[in-house]
């Protein structure tokens, strides 16, 4: 990336609609708004920061292109930290690319996937977690999610690392100190001193890898494979969590032959359901693979749901299904509570001896027990607390910021161990300063330019 590019893109969802926004960051944004925008009273003027009426023209033909609204922002104060300009269009694609067209040829570039952002955090407009959260923002599919990425973008989590950094360079410097001075020179606090403090930040930031499990699922999602034999009602219990009817539903045994994946909310988790064909003896090569993918959605998945047919007696292919996944975060559920039942909880038990959750009879053709079936999908993946309680804290979501975590825990370990053996104190403070290190990686101060090449590449063109 050259900074001295000016850089170009449609900033909003391409398609129809009612505005459209072209967003123009770098040296040359002043000189390209002037040369095509033409205001519908006085002289261009430019104000930071305010809105200008007027048409967009083709210099080479003076056509007008669009009416439109822009605004100039001046750096540094702006979205990239550079002088930007955005032009507010009519929202149909074809004029968008037109006056994008005409941009790029008064000099600009098109920018890259995630360039204004990465401008952004190379002009400190904003640290490396800040710049994840704008994209966490933007791909949030429930309130809690969302809350989470926002919580990130005003600079809760980097207010954490600079905690952790603070207290980290407060143990360095005690050590130094007694590098660099005998005891008879300097009142340094004793090595057992050093060890305390090293043991609670390591404590604080153990607490804090706790909570990425759960702040992955909001962030992500939850991979939730419904399976069972043919024709229990795996895509009738699809269709019923959803709320409508989005897999086809026949008597015939094997309807469904492909996976269907749907997203749905459940108490701010957004879980991913998957439907798939039933498991069953293969009668030829096609079934034989089909099944085979069954199990390895099924060995990848988060929560899986085993749904049986409680009008029917249970059956080898049950038996299998059922061991198959007993390792697994697994709820049993016995469909068709509607119809006389052939399933008892003795048969179960010889089957679930081990079973945590007891089995739960629904009726995905009427509803009966979907509600409680959600609660226990949301009890098995995330510990019980309300939104106030996970609301107070900093939640981890990335794995990039859970790995440097683990490092600087690893090395803060190591310095724990070397000042328990009585090394040198060189040996204690090289492996603070690489906690550091690992630490100002989640901020980005000591992120390599692949890494950040790597993790700017995922966002959006245009943010």
């Amino acid at each position: 990336m050259i900074m001295e590019d000016t850089i170009a893109a449609i900033a909003t969802p391409l398609g129809a609609g009612g505005v459209g926004i072209i967003r123009v960051s770098g040296p040359k944004a002043g000189d390209i708004a002037r040369r095509l925008f033409k205001p519908s009273r006085g002289e261009l003027c430019f104000k930071s920061h305010h809105l200008y009426h007027g048409h967009i023209l083709a210099p080479a033909t003076g056509a007008v292109l669009d009416e439109v609204l822009v605004a100039f922002m001046k750096k540094p104060h702006s979205y990239t930290g550079d002088d930007t300009l955005e032009i507010n269009c009519h929202g149909g694609l074809l004029i968008l690319e037109n006056v994008l067209g005409e941009v790029v040829k008064a000099g600009a570039r098109i920018a890259m996937p995630g360039e204004f952002t990465k401008r952004a955090f190379l002009n400190n407009r904003m640290d490396l977690s800040q710049a994840e959260a704008v994209a966490d923002i933007i791909t949030a599919k429930t309130e809690e999610g969302l809350f989470m990425a926002l919580s990130q973008m005003k600079g809760a989590l980097r207010d954490q690392m600079e905690s952790f950094q603070g207290i980290l360079i407060d143990i360095l410097a005690l050590l130094e100190v007694s590098i660099d001075f005998s005891e008879e020179e300097t009142d340094a606090q004793p090595p057992a001193h050093v060890l305390a403090e090293i043991e609670k930040i390591i404590a604080r930031l153990t607490s804090l890898l706790a909570t990425y499990d759960q702040g992955r699922l909001y962030r992500q999602g939850v991979h939730c494979v419904i399976t069972g034999k043919p024709n229990v009602g795996k895509s009738s219990l699809l269709n019923r969590l959803l709320g409508e009817k989005r897999a086809i539903v026949t008597p015939i045994p094997g309807t469904t032959r492909d996976f269907i994946e749907e997203a749905v909310n459940i108490n701010g988790v957004p879980i991913k359901l998957i439907d798939t064909a039933g498991i069953r003896e293969p009668e030829n090569v096609i079934e034989e693979t089909g099944i085979g993918m069954v199990w390895d959605k099924l060995a990848t998945a988060d929560v899986v749901i085993i749904i049986l047919d409680g009008s029917r007696p249970l059956t080898p292919e049950d038996d299998r299904i059922l061991a198959g996944n007993k390792n697994r975060k697994s709820l049993v559920v016995i469909n068709k509570a509607d119809l006389p039942q052939k399933i008892g909880t003795d048969d179960l038990k010889s089957l679930l001896p081990d079973i945590n959750i007891p089995p739960l009879n629904i009726s995905a053709k009427y509803g009966d027990g979907i509600p409680e079936l959600k609660d226990r999908i949301y009890g098995l993946v995330m510990n019980h607390q309300d939104a106030d309680e996970r609301r107070t804290g900093v939640m981890l979501a990335n794995i990039r910021h859970k790995t440097a975590i683990e490092q600087a825990c690893g090395h803060l370990e190591r310095a724990k161990e070397n000042i328990l053996g009585k090394k040198s104190p060189e040996f204690a403070a090289f492996d603070v300063r690489e906690a550091l290190t690992s630490l100002g990686a989640i901020v980005g101060k000591t992120t390599p330019e692949d890494v950040l090449d790597r993790i700017f590449s995922t966002f959006c063109i245009g943010k």
